[in-house]
């Protein structure tokens, strides 16, 4: 499925349930909250983003536990979860999408390895989460990261 694909359906979704979205996204740098309000008409369900690209920024502004990234690391499910509740609760949306990982070319964790990205999907019913190896180059990584959370969204929308 190509990213356009992704963004239509979480789109049509959002809009024919009337539920609205927040994205808190670190290393896709807020590919997904422009990818989703380069449709006209995404301020209908589209409230707004944080780009948590650093630790101080995840913890004081989306309420990530510090203790969570000491023991899961930054790059685990545990943090993409407390990022995609912080930012659903910050902009006050039904559902929310975060992501964490090292899009490369550096950045590599022992037993995370550059491609590793962790994606979070929560609704008021659900929380999905992820950790997926993404292979290819640094924007290739984001870009499909940013598809996955996509289509995670529309998982946790559908199965509600």
């Amino acid at each position: 499925m190509a990213h356009h694909d992704a963004e239509e359906k979480l789109s049509e979704l959002l809009k024919a349930k009337h539920l609205t979205i927040s994205s808190a996204e670190s290393c896709t740098g807020g590919m997904i909250a422009h990818t989703l309000t380069l449709r006209s008409g995404s301020s209908e369900y589209f409230k707004g983003a944080v780009v948590s690209y650093c630790n101080e920024v995840k913890m004081n502004v989306l309420g990530v536990n510090k203790a969570t990234i000491d023991r899961y690391t930054v790059v685990s499910r545990e943090v993409a979860e407390e990022m995609a509740t912080g930012v659903k609760s910050l902009m006050a949306t039904d559902v929310s999408v975060s992501t964490t990982g090292i899009a490369g070319p550096s950045g590599a964790m022992e037993g995370k390895p550059v491609g590793t990205v962790c994606i979070c999907a929560a609704s008021k019913e659900r929380c999905v989460s992820r950790c997926i190896l993404f292979s290819g180059d640094r924007a290739s990584v984001i870009a499909q990261a940013s598809e996955m959370a996509m289509l995670m969204a529309c998982e946790v929308i559908e199965t509600a």
